[in-house]
């Protein structure tokens, strides 16, 4: 389903038709969901998860006169994916082919460089503006078109777009599924990746003591990456971040996060990056401040049509983020 940063509604009811009839949620003005569960037992701190539902993609912003399609990112996309990928564009779900100057037709300078995004278009099959415009319009949203796919040892490797955060999202269903031990507001969030918006909104309205971010973040583990520049590792189970762009994460919840994860056997690592970041960046400023934890699934190739990550990591995620989340209450 699609989810593009601000059409983030096929997501949310997807969402919604699980909860529905069983757990109480409300839908803020943005379009986060925020789900408050009565956990197994009272709880002694205000605990928040939180994972956002939208994806990168692009927008329409120009009809142009040959029926192409002038477009631009929504989030952070490296313009070197994009040539001759397929999209979907709008509700209708319209296929494409982004396109752009021929090879051929390149100087020797051009060649050695990415294509600029400005000088893309969008190939819909039309010949003309007026055919286009009965198709699409401008500010129709555009998602890669991806198929989900298992491959690897065991299949045990997953291939999609969006995961980035669709596992997160994923993850806090099967957590409120199964009932969480005490009482845990939920809130999958929209518009994280053009700024963290959805989460800023939803922190306030959730006012946590603590909050903990499940989220995706790169894995460069590929052979020509060596030591520190590899990030982290996709195998390597549950991500525990101490510091990104955005956050410098509670130091007690981190060395917590690793003590629990060795107690209870669920593999786990760090990020020898700085970089990136996630919807922390605006939850622990929240209000007075909220004391903030990432857990995130190594991923590689994110923000592509072909993110990559290991089933064994998202059930470290999983396993680290329950038993992380019981702990706290024990602060």
């Amino acid at each position: 389903m699609a989810g593009v940063s601000g059409d983030e509604g096929a997501v949310r009811n997807y969402i919604i038709s699980k909860l529905s009839g069983t757990f109480e949620y409300t839908v803020d003005p943005l379009g986060s969901i925020i789900v408050r569960v009565k956990g197994k037992n009272p709880a002694k701190h205000r605990l928040m998860f939180s994972a956002h539902m939208d994806e990168v993609g692009l927008i329409v912003t120009f009809i142009c006169s040959d029926g192409c399609l002038k477009f631009s990112s929504v989030g952070g996309i490296d313009a070197r994916i994009l040539y001759g990928k397929r999209v979907f564009v709008g509700k209708d779900r319209v296929p494409g082919v982004i396109a752009g100057t021929a090879v051929h037709n390149l100087s020797d300078d051009e060649k050695k460089t990415a294509p600029d995004e400005k000088t893309l278009v969008i190939d819909i099959g039309c010949n003309d503006k007026e055919s286009a415009e009965r198709l699409v319009r401008q500010g129709d949203t555009v998602i890669f078109d991806s198929e989900f796919a298992r491959f690897g040892e065991n299949n045990e490797t997953y291939c999609s777009r969006a995961i980035d955060d669709r596992a997160g999202c994923a993850i806090m269903l099967k957590m409120i599924e199964d009932i969480p031990e005490y009482d845990t507001t939920f809130c999958f969030v929209v518009q994280e990746e053009v700024g963290l918006r959805g989460a800023k909104a939803a922190a306030y309205t959730a006012d946590p003591e603590f909050a903990i971010v499940l989220e995706t973040t790169t894995a460069a583990d590929i052979p020509s990456s060596k030591a520190e520049k590899r990030v982290c590792e996709v195998g390597g189970g549950a991500v525990v971040s101490y510091m990104d762009r955005h956050t410098l994460y509670d130091r007690e919840l981190y060395r917590l996060a690793f003590d629990t994860a060795a107690e209870k056997n669920i593999p786990c690592q760090t990020k020898s990056v700085v970089a990136g970041g996630n919807d922390a960046g605006a939850i622990h400023v929240s209000r007075g401040g909220v004391r903030t934890a990432a857990l995130s699934l190594p991923c590689r190739y994110l923000h592509s049509p072909s993110c990559v990550i290991n089933e064994r990591d998202l059930e470290a995620v999983y396993r680290l983020a329950a038993e992380l989340s019981a702990r706290i209450q024990q602060l």
